[in-house]
């Protein structure tokens, strides 16, 4: 799918592209590609002389292969954006950006919510675009935003979490669900701060490059504030993280102590009970006065039976049952 926009009157709009003449007929200043078929990149070729990258070189993250000049000129960029909703897993995908004849060209494998936002966005506010180099701050300034957003709703998360591992009552299923969804957002933290490296990077090279304008040049300082902001705040979740972990594994080592504790306090009451009905089980010939008295076998079972109520009665007078 191919989604062409042009500048008019300051704003983003976007012309509706089926076939090869109507991407002649347009002077754009931002194609955006998402997954494109044979037919869309041999069209973005003859007209415009660029060539689109195939999967696996958008997938390359050695540094030279991500950001880098072509001898034509056109200036080649490999950047990772988030995607985080409720219609799939948390995620990153990689956007191979080029730069080339005054138009920013974009190609990825899915639709990318930073993208629909910036899309919006320019639609609504005229003049916050000038030429195609604004497109592209304009997306990392939306993907540090967006990343700030994932941000928030992982620390909410893990506020809920932390509310049920602190309950009184904290049992092994609730340990599972709490590990499990630890992990996760774990793992979504991960992917927003790799991501912002990535983004930093990406902005860098564009800062070093001599690329952008004073207006742009100070906008991408400020991208770059704030990714440096958010990964203070990767590293305060990474240790509530941390801290959720620790404490869930020592609630589930608690649980489990107490059941070993049982078993133990099980064991040691009756070996007194054991003793006696091994010394009576003994086959030796001898001095053994209860076995000719009538209340022998009573008296056996009720001397095993005091002796196993006496550990378990001292066993709570010492609180270990508890």
């Amino acid at each position: 799918m191919i989604n062409v926009f042009v500048l008019h009157n300051g704003r983003l709009s976007q012309i509706n592209v089926e076939n090869r003449e109507d991407l002649e007929n347009t002077l754009p200043i931002w194609v955006d590609l998402t997954d494109p078929n044979e037919d869309e990149r041999e069209w973005v070729k003859s007209i415009y002389g660029v060539t689109l990258p195939g999967e696996d070189e958008v997938k390359d993250i050695e540094a030279s292969a991500r950001y880098y000049e072509a001898d034509s000129g056109d200036l080649h960029l490999r950047t990772d954006f988030l995607i985080d909703d409720d219609d799939q897993p948390a995620s990153t995908v990689t956007v191979a950006f080029i730069l080339a004849r005054d138009i920013l060209f974009s190609v990825h494998a899915v639709d990318l919510p930073v993208f629909r936002l910036v899309r919006m966005r320019a639609r609504s506010r005229p003049g916050s675009i000038a030429d195609y180099k604004d497109v592209l701050m304009d997306l990392y300034a939306t993907d540090a935003e967006y990343s700030a957003d994932a941000l928030e709703g992982i620390y909410q998360n893990l506020e809920d979490v932390s509310r049920a591992v602190l309950q009184k009552n904290f049992s092994d299923q609730d340990a599972a669900l709490a590990l499990n969804a630890i992990a996760q957002e774990e793992d979504l933290n991960g992917r927003i701060r790799r991501n912002m490296m990535d983004t930093r990077r990406a902005v860098s090279f564009l800062m070093r490059g001599r690329l952008l304008n004073s207006e742009q040049f100070e906008e991408a300082r400020q991208i770059l504030r704030d990714i440096e902001s958010l990964d203070g705040h990767t590293s305060f979740l990474f240790d509530k993280i941390n801290f959720l972990m620790d404490a869930t594994v020592g609630f589930i080592n608690i649980n489990q102590n107490k059941i070993i504790k049982i078993f133990s306090v099980a064991s040691v009451a009756f070996l007194p009970p054991t003793l006696i009905a091994s010394i009576y089980g003994m086959n030796f010939h001898g001095w053994f006065p209860e076995l000719d008295w009538s209340f022998g076998y009573p008296f056996a079972l009720a001397l095993m039976l005091g002796s196993a109520i006496t550990p378990f009665w001292y066993f709570r007078q010492r609180g270990w049952l508890k």
